[in-house]
């Protein structure tokens, strides 16, 4: 049990606004606007985003982008003439 203090399952919202390096604001738009999976845990409500959940997010941001940079090409101005 001693290994799941390294990689804890929960991330609070400071912790993905540090992997995400962005604002734990940021972090808790997204995760009220539905893009980033999150549960809500006692009468305090104290979110946590589970480690799997942040990674699936990422790599559906990577998917987002590669299709932005596909349906938009950069072109370069010194290049064209």
């Amino acid at each position: 049990m001693s290994g799941m203090a390294d990689n804890p399952r929960f991330l609070t919202l400071t912790d993905v606004a540090e992997v995400l390096n962005t604002s734990s604001a940021q972090v808790y738009a997204l995760v009220r606007r539905g893009e980033l999976p999150a549960i809500k845990l006692g009468g305090r409500g104290q979110w946590r985003i589970e480690a799997t959940k942040l990674e699936d997010y990422i790599q559906s941001l990577y998917e987002q982008t590669k299709e932005f940079v596909s349906d938009h090409p950069f072109v370069d101005s010194e290049t064209e003439g």
